[in-house]
């Protein structure tokens, strides 16, 4: 049961009362302010980018020599691991500076041969923007009003409450007299799956786009996502570009909003390029109504280890795009009565799934470590479900999206190893000398982050707070793996900051 307020047909569009949605001319970084000017031809400005790329790494491509050389010698499991990782994140770094571009602003390099069939959107298409609520008096007004200030034409906004107890229902009620959006209100908590399942049946939309309850939107974001998807077809899905709404709140919100710029603009650009980004992040995530739509029960179903799994995990619903084409005929069929799949059977492709990095989105991250805490164990019992769907396919999308998923996959599996060799096993054993080597490749590779984001933000003192984040991964982060495993069948939807 679920009751439905509808704004008046005459509803305002009232402009976003923050200038937190305008984004920084900062971000919008262009190849000529590395003096790279946009006017050489397209072959011989990739060209000057590599090479001036190549410059910068080769401080990173020197050592990472001297260390291949010597790895025959002194072979061991600590040395191998920082020869790959040291290998991995200056790939990482290469790819996304000379591989990456935004789809919004021009044409992907790479495109699908003539045997690949993807419909083409409709010039204008319709958006369904869509957002589940619980709980959050405080924020939702602000993600509300963005939600319904984009620059798009044809945007229905749909918000779900999912049965809050702490005044948002109020604010909705209020925000529906007085905006363009419907709100369906819930008669009992069904989670944020299900909620987001329940307004996507009522939407009509070509696009459908998702977004967070704690996050505001710049006027120009959905519209650029939907642009990457009208000029490339062969997109599924895209995912904008988030960092901290509230990054002046604590020295912990100041980390994440580097480590999230760093995660977007580099990790994302690298797998884009290869139009296989794994995790379209739940700040802004579009999607094609075709590519997405008949995996929505399954999504709302997902089960693992015998029992539900209850994030809304934004990887498992990339999984949907990215791997359909093998698992997507079994998908639908085990949910063949649900009329996300009854009314219309899409035929599974080989999908893209892209990044556009200037559409821009901020969310609010947690400013205390209890909440910081809880989300990172949050994630990392969805990034184990989705290594178990996603992982089993991933080495059909080619050498470059296997190599970066499986590596990374490698990594987040050996942080806690290597957090007990050199932080508890090192010490004891009256090794201190490996753990302060340890600790200095660790902030080594947080520097270089924190130089790129220096080199995509000049002047912009931010970047110091890089090496913390590398820190806080491998001193602190790395155990919550073995915790996150013991645990993933227990999870409650809370996406509290403080």
């Amino acid at each position: 049961m679920s009751t439905e307020t509808r704004a008046p047909d005459n509803a305002r569009l009232l402009p976003a009362q923050s200038s937190r949605t305008t984004p920084p001319t900062a971000l919008r970084l262009r190849l000529g302010r590395l003096g790279v000017p946009d006017r050489l031809p397209p072959g011989v400005r990739r060209g000057v980018v590599r090479v001036w790329v190549l410059l910068c790494l080769m401080p990173l491509l020197l050592l990472l020599a001297r260390q291949t050389v010597r790895l025959p010698q002194e072979i061991s499991l600590p040395v191998l691991y920082g020869v790959v990782v040291l290998a991995g994140s200056t790939a990482m770094l290469y790819v996304a500076y000379t591989r990456y571009d935004d789809p919004a602003e021009r044409e992907l390099r790479s495109r699908p041969g003539p045997d690949e069939d993807f419909p083409a959107l409709p010039e204008h298409p319709r958006v369904s923007f869509l957002l589940a609520v619980h709980d959050e008096a405080d924020r939702i007004e602000d993600c509300v009003r963005s939600m319904t200030s984009g620059d798009h034409p044809d945007t229905q906004v749909i918000v779900v409450d999912d049965c809050s107890t702490d005044g948002t229902t109020e604010i909705l009620r209020r925000l529906a007299r007085e905006l363009d959006v419907t709100v369906v209100e819930l008669a009992r908590n069904v989670g944020k799956k299900h909620a987001l399942v329940e307004a996507c049946a009522r939407a009509d939309g070509d696009v459908l786009v998702f977004t967070d309850s704690d996050c505001v939107l710049a006027p120009d974001a959905v519209g650029r996502c939907v642009t990457a998807l009208v000029r490339h077809p062969e997109l599924g899905a895209v995912s904008g570009h988030c960092r901290a709404l509230n990054a002046g709140s604590s020295l912990l919100a100041r980390v994440q909003d580097t480590w999230y710029e760093g995660q977007f603009r580099i990790a994302k650009a690298a797998e884009a390029s290869f139009g296989s980004v794994t995790c379209v992040s739940g700040p802004l995530a579009a999607f094609r109504r075709d590519a997405v739509y008949n995996y929505l029960p399954a999504w709302a179903e997902d089960r693992f280890m015998g029992a539900p799994f209850r994030f809304a995990t934004d990887r498992q619903l990339t999984g949907y795009v990215l791997g359909q084409y093998w698992r997507g005929r079994d998908l639908k069929r085990a949910h063949h009565d649900s009329p996300f799949v009854a009314g219309h059977d899409y035929p599974e492709r080989r999908w893209r799934v892209g990044y556009v990095r200037s559409a821009h989105v901020w969310t609010e991250v947690p400013a205390g470590w209890r909440p910081f805490l809880k989300q990172q164990i949050r994630w990392k019992k969805s990034f184990v479900r989705n290594l178990f769907f996603t992982g089993s396919f991933m080495w059909r999308r080619g050498p470059g999206p296997a190599a970066l998923y499986y590596g990374h996959a490698l990594w987040v599996a050996a942080a806690p190893v290597m957090a007990v060799r050199h932080l508890l096993w090192a010490p004891l054993s009256g090794l201190g000398t490996l753990t302060l080597l340890y600790l200095a490749g660790v902030v080594l590779k947080g520097c270089v982050w924190g130089l790129a984001y220096r080199a995509d933000h000049p002047g912009d003192v931010r970047w110091r707070y890089r090496p913390l984040m590398s820190l806080l991964s491998s001193t602190v982060l790395a155990w919550l793996l073995p915790y996150s495993l013991l645990t993933v069948r227990r999870g409650v939807w809370s996406r509290g900051t403080r």
